[in-house]
């Protein structure tokens, strides 16, 4: 059951103050989404914006199949993806080819290091088309299959780099520690 679905319906009305609520409930999450991918606080911001704007549009093919904000959440996601293609920015992924284990282990010393502040850091170390992948699986819920079709790139593409990713990010905190 749909949360706010007075609030949406009235938007689909074009009612600017039931919009301007969908916007206040949804848009710290979505700015959050989009920081993460764009890396930038401003062109995040015109990437909400552009979403809000492109949501309002289509708002009338929202049928409550899924939630609102994960609706608005894949919306955001494009809009980042699609101005990074746009600008032909050069997603760079990591190029050396080893085998991950797929089991780790895990130390009470590594997991005391994670810290939003340290993985912040951590992530900023990563390409970007592997920070990319690795923000939309762990941090937005994303399979790598929808990463795959989001990206463009094969599913194993999207299963190794964030296996790199995440490898890389546990080098980097594991140093810190040091």
């Amino acid at each position: 059951m749909e949360l706010h679905r007075e609030v949406i319906e009235l938007s689909k009305q074009g009612n600017p103050r039931a919009q301007y609520q969908l916007y206040q409930l949804y848009a710290k999450a979505m700015f959050n989404i989009s920081y993460r991918i764009m890396n930038n606080r401003t062109e995040a911001e015109d990437m909400l914006q552009e979403a809000f704007t492109e949501a309002f549009k289509k708002l009338d093919s929202f049928r409550y199949e899924s939630n609102f904000g994960s609706w608005l959440k894949r919306i955001v996601i494009n809009k980042c993806i699609n101005e990074m293609k746009r600008r032909k920015t050069d997603l760079q992924y990591f190029d050396e080819v080893t085998h991950f284990e797929t089991v780790e282990e895990e130390t009470a010393e590594y997991r005391a290091g994670l810290s939003i502040e340290n993985v912040k850091r951590a992530m900023e170390e990563l390409p970007k088309g592997s920070k990319i992948i690795f923000s939309l699986y762990l941090l937005e819920g994303y399979d790598h299959k929808e990463i795959s079709q989001i990206l463009n790139i094969s599913e194993s593409n999207s299963k190794s780099q964030y296996m790199r990713a995440k490898n890389k990010v546990k080098e980097y905190l594991q140093y810190q520690l040091s």
